[in-house]
């Protein structure tokens, strides 16, 4: 399946940003860390943490959903 973008440039993947939640990537993509190390992934989605509690950064681990204490 082929997405379009604007124009008609084909779209590899899709990034969703979740209210309170994650960045969900969908599609054919490639993450890197800040140096270019490919961070191996499987199957053709993840969820990036974006609130810095996952304990398996940069992926999200569902960490958003705790309460804060405070």
């Amino acid at each position: 399946m082929t997405r379009h973008g604007r124009g008609s440039e084909a779209v590899a993947a899709t990034v969703v940003p979740y209210p309170d939640g994650p960045l969900v990537i969908r599609g054919d993509f490639v993450l890197q860390d800040t140096d270019g190390t490919v961070i191996e992934t499987s199957g053709h989605a993840l969820a990036l943490c974006r609130c810095g509690r996952s304990a398996l950064k940069p992926l999200c681990d569902g960490s958003h959903k705790l309460k804060r204490k405070g």
